[in-house]
Formats: structure tokens, C-alpha cells, sequence
């Protein structure tokens, strides 16, 4: 027959490898969580990138329509100064034509109220 003696460590030893492999365990796990929250962030970070890109695009439209709104306004603009030019001009011309200066008019003789014609 064998003399078959037990390991005075291997209580210690099957412990430590229970441990070990509880340990190893635990970490699997939390990295598996830590995973699954990686995956959850990409997710969500897409979303977001694809919000902000949407929101980009959107404010480009914007922008543009803005510039030529401001185009369509300053050839408005441009517009009514010329027309306000014009009406100026013919304003100046019509107070010309229809108020002559003094000095180039003969001024007509005062009448006084209650007066009578005088006979030559």
C-alpha cells in the first residue's frame, strides 16, 4: 500500500485558490459592467454627435437665409435712397418752380384793408 501523507498546506492552498477565483470573478463581473456602461456612453455620445450635427446643419440653413435676407434688404435699402434721391430732386425743382427767390420777382404793392382805389 502507498503511504499516502496530505499536504499540511493544501487547506491554505484550496483556499487561496477559492479566493483567486472569487477575485478573478469579481473583476470579470466589473469589467463586464464597465463595459456594458462603455457601450451605454457610445450610444449615447452618438445620439448626441448626431443631435449636434443635425442642430449644425440646421443653423447653416439659418445662416444662409439670414445673408440673403440681408442682401435683399440692402438692395432695399439701396432702392429707396435712390428713390429718396429723386424725391428730393423734384421736390427742390417743384419749390423752385413754385416759390421763385425774392431777388429774381417783382414783389406786388401792399394794399391796405379799407383802402380805395386811387383815381389818376
Amino acid at each position: 500500500m502507498l503511504n499516502w501523507r496530505r499536504d499540511p498546506d493544501y487547506e491554505s492552498k484550496l483556499a487561496d485558490i477559492e479566493m483567486k477565483i472569487i477575485d478573478e470573478e469579481l473583476r470579470t463581473a466589473a469589467s463586464e459592467r464597465r463595459t456594458r456602461q462603455i457601450e451605454s456612453d457610445i450610444v449615447r455620445l452618438r445620439s448626441e454627435s448626431e443631435h449636434i450635427r443635425k442642430e449644425s446643419e440646421q443653423i447653416k440653413k439659418e445662416t444662409e437665409q439670414i445673408k440673403k435676407e440681408t442682401e435683399q434688404i440692402r438692395q432695399e435699402t439701396e432702392l429707396l435712397r435712390r428713390q429718396n434721391a429723386k424725391g428730393r430732386e423734384l421736390l427742390a425743382s417743384m419749390h423752385a418752380l413754385c416759390y421763385p427767390d425774392a431777388s429774381s420777382s417783382t414783389p406786388a404793392p401792399p394794399i391796405a384793408t379799407g383802402s380805395k382805389p386811387s383815381s389818376l
